[in-house]
């Protein structure tokens, strides 16, 4: 094949490749509805190796409870310690597999309502690592005084 044959296929293949790639790439960027009153305090990826993670909360709000949403595959939540910033705990008895796209039962902190510092927990994630990892949303209620 010529040279210039060449130049005639390559330009034109590589203008199709520079167009299929411009507009095949997505915005990772997502949205969530949240429930009026709750406020999504943070997210993250179930590991199959490491089974404990700990989520630190960065706010100062008040939450009167806690709750978890799971995402893209099931998860079985075995243990949870909520920490809060004046140095209490607790340790609400937890034992729940939760399905991939449903929420948690609502898990209760105080009336009155307690700054969080950081939430610790044990789980397990469902299935087979090639089939990729569950994600974890949690949320706590805001706490507004006068109800």
């Amino acid at each position: 094949m010529k040279k210039s044959n060449l130049k005639k296929l390559f330009i034109p293949l590589a203008l199709v490749l520079f167009a299929t790639a411009n507009f095949s790439c997505s915005n990772t960027r997502r949205s969530i509805g949240v429930e009026e009153g709750w406020d999504l305090l943070g997210e993250m990826k179930v590991n199959f190796v490491r089974d404990r993670d700990a989520l630190e909360v960065r706010n100062s709000n008040k939450y009167t409870a806690i709750r978890f949403k799971i995402e893209n595959k099931d998860v079985r939540l075995n243990n949870l310690t909520v920490y809060y910033v004046n140095g209490d705990k607790l340790s609400p008895a937890v034992d729940d597999e939760i399905p991939a796209g449903q929420m948690s039962r609502v898990i209760e902190l105080a009336a009155d309502g307690k700054v969080i510092s950081k939430i610790d927990f044990k789980y397990r994630s469902k299935g087979n690592i090639f089939k990729g990892r569950a994600s974890v949303l949690v949320f706590g209620k805001r706490y507004y005084q006068g109800y």
